[in-house]
């Protein structure tokens, strides 16, 4: 990749270069420009890492790491390359304000994405294998099951991972996330701010998002003591000042990760 053309500083965390092209789960990090923090219109996100029509490109990002209660989610998708999709409605998820848009957003892209999918991992495996290790298993599940459904209709492919964050944990042959059997090749790119920059990482953030939320509204109308004890209709489990005090009063629930701030001292 050039880094001119794409703005963006380039990291390559493996010295060795002749490994690195054959290691097909390597990671190279890609740090956002500085400079694009000050720039306060909207821009079009990119709509590809590379234009080669013949590597599919997964995006992936989670949603729900920080908060002290249920569920990390996380999704994978895969975008066209061609005119057939309007990648000026894709943003980060974080910056949509209207629920009703969000959700309109969301359908589009599972109605025009190539393939998709969201996962998730719940508090217990949180709490049993920690966040960072539970996102990552989720990540893996979502791609596998991305290529999965491109196989089925496609056959084998090659693909370039777009991963949001600095982090991505290489593939294991635990059984259903193995990716091999659904794809000729693959490669591994870590970008921070991925969802702010690259439309398929932020498709995936929208689906991530909106399919956490909506756990959580159905799990507040299933049990509205969430909502009277600790208003987790509206922070979402995030630690929010009425969250904090509900648990202060209250203690914590079944659905809480045990082993985060507050909620590890019950």
């Amino acid at each position: 990749m050039s880094t001119k053309r794409e703005t963006v500083a380039v990291e390559i965390i493996d010295d060795d270069e002749e490994q690195e092209q054959e290691q097909e789960q390597e990671c190279v990090k890609i740090k956002p420009n500085p400079r694009k923090k000050r720039e306060t219109h909207r821009q079009v996100l990119k709509p590809y890492f590379r234009e080669d029509p013949s590597i599919f490109e997964i995006g992936v990002d989670e949603a729900g790491r920080g908060p002290l209660f249920g569920r990390v989610y996380t999704a994978a998708v895969i975008l066209p390359k061609d005119n057939s999709f309007d990648h000026s409605k894709m943003k980060d998820s974080k910056k949509f304000h209207s629920k009703k848009k969000i959700l309109e957003v969301a359908e589009y892209i599972k109605a025009n994405a190539i393939a998709w999918s969201v996962t998730f991992e719940t508090e217990i495996v949180i709490d049993e294998i920690n966040i960072l290790q539970a996102t990552q298993r989720s990540m893996h599940h979502s791609i596998v099951e991305t290529m999965k459904h491109c196989f089925n209709s496609l056959g084998k492919q090659e693909y370039q991972l777009l991963i949001d964050g600095n982090y991505f944990k290489a593939f294991t042959k635990e059984k259903g996330l193995d990716p091999e059997p659904f794809c000729s090749n693959f490669r591994s790119i870590c970008i921070e701010g991925g969802d702010n920059t690259y439309s398929a990482i932020a498709a995936a953030s929208i689906l991530a998002k909106v399919s956490r939320d909506q756990y959580i509204e159905e799990l507040c109308q299933e049990n509205p003591e969430l909502i009277e004890k600790y208003g987790i209709d509206s922070n979402k489990g995030y630690g929010a000042k009425r969250h904090i005090d509900g648990i202060k009063e209250h203690g914590i629930t079944i659905w809480h990760r045990r082993t985060f701030g507050i909620c590890s001292t019950f």
